[in-house]
């Protein structure tokens, strides 16, 4: 199973999906998964991954795989 994706343009994995998402290094981070919406800036196609940017903290992020929209469940 490829956990690889198509991001504006370059390959990436789970790690470098929450990263792009978190601007920051992260510990852990599960499969990206397809997320069942459209990217509210661009109309594109938004992947979702969970991750683990400290022992204590699990978040789940979304990306646009097309402009720089990004969002997670933080509150």
């Amino acid at each position: 199973m490829s956990d690889n994706r198509v991001v504006q343009g370059r390959m990436v994995t789970g790690r470098k999906l929450a990263e792009l998402i978190e601007d920051d290094s992260v510990m852990e981070t599960e499969a990206i998964q397809d997320a069942d919406r459209d990217c509210p800036d661009c109309g594109g196609n938004v992947l979702e991954v969970g991750y683990m940017p400290s022992v204590t903290e699990f978040v789940t992020g979304w990306k646009c795989q097309d402009c720089d929209w990004s969002e997670t469940d933080r509150d």
